[in-house]
């Protein structure tokens, strides 16, 4: 179980550091031309500069060169805030990433952070252009209160994701059932919660999750029912298991396989009652292998498991006849 979440929190956490290749690649070269553009400051931006002084008969040139300035320092803009917020990330990812609780807020905090950025890149690249953003940031403030009031499912999304994460209600990686659907947290997102079962995804709405079953704070049990027939004798079957139930050994189990006892007089025999510890995610093969180990057990001690019966009881006539 340690090995498994101890694998599952450093591939996640290498994928909250990994950037990928050609992000990494594109953020030098941004990074490159940046500095090349303050070491060459003054033959750029001075109003003497080739950009500035209306070097062609064409206005259209001209303006187009005048515009290139303007163009290298909203590339200045955007290489120095994503720089900061890669950092961020990071920085984030390395602290963020021995617990499943610490890789989940760390999920959510870059979510966050990358939303943030957008908004800041939008408005400051927008400014550097000459494009005046006072009325953008009063009208987005404005709006943002509109909106805010017409949307308080998606505040209340956002608000229920915040307490899960930090009540530490489930993780990322965890086993849970919402709605009678069982899977894996596969993410929690600032509005919706993912679970992944057999390649299906569900998407759940924070504020939806309600009476969550989390299946792997401590071992689950698996089960396995076996019936015997009526004729066989409880006490011989109890000593046969008793003595060689402590042999079988199945993958997955923590401890040893235990016999609880009768659980039911059935219909056509007595249903024997099986257990043991496992985590959650290996509690379905454990209970396919306890079935299989239990059944040749049965068989090879001449323990018979019963198949349904019907007995039908004929009218008779007064002779002792049957009534056909």
């Amino acid at each position: 179980m340690k090995n498994g979440i101890k694998e599952k929190t450093q591939c996640v956490g290498n994928k909250i550091k990994s950037m990928g290749a050609v992000r990494v690649a594109l953020l030098l070269i941004l990074a490159a031309g940046t500095v090349c553009s303050f070491v060459f400051h003054d033959d750029i931006f001075a109003a003497d500069s080739v950009f500035n002084r209306g070097i062609s008969d064409s206005q259209f040139v001209n303006g187009a060169l005048a515009f290139v300035p303007k163009l290298i320092q909203a590339v200045r803009v955007i290489t120095i805030i994503l720089v900061v917020a890669t950092g961020s990330l990071a920085v984030i990812g390395r602290v963020f990433n021995k617990t499943q609780r610490q890789i989940t807020v760390a999920r959510l905090i870059n979510n966050m952070i990358r939303s943030v950025v957008a908004v800041i890149l939008v408005i400051a690249v927008l400014a550097v252009l000459g494009i005046d953003t006072t009325a953008l940031i009063t009208g987005a403030g404005v709006l943002t209160l509109v909106v805010g009031l017409g949307m308080q499912s998606l505040i209340s999304d956002v608000v229920a994701g915040l307490f899960i994460v930090f009540e530490n209600e489930f993780n990322v990686g965890d086993i849970v059932t919402i709605d009678g659907f069982r899977g894996t947290v596969v993410s929690i997102g600032i509005r919706t919660t993912k679970l992944e079962a057999l390649g299906n995804i569900k998407i759940v709405n924070n504020s939806d999750i309600r009476g969550v079953l989390n299946q792997t704070v401590k071992p689950s049990t698996a089960k396995a029912l076996i019936d015997i027939e009526y004729e066989q004798s409880l006490s011989e079957v109890e000593r046969i298991i008793k003595s060689e139930l402590p042999k079988i050994q199945v993958d997955g189990v923590i401890g040893d396989i235990i016999y609880d006892g009768v659980a039911e007089l059935g219909d056509s025999g007595i249903t024997l009652q099986f257990t043991a510890s496992c985590n959650e995610d290996d509690i379905f093969s454990v209970q396919r292998e306890m079935n299989k180990r239990l059944k040749m057990l049965f068989d090879e001690n001449g323990i018979g498991i019963p198949y349904n019966q019907l007995v039908v009881h004929l009218p008779q006539r007064s002779g002792g006849e049957p009534v056909a």
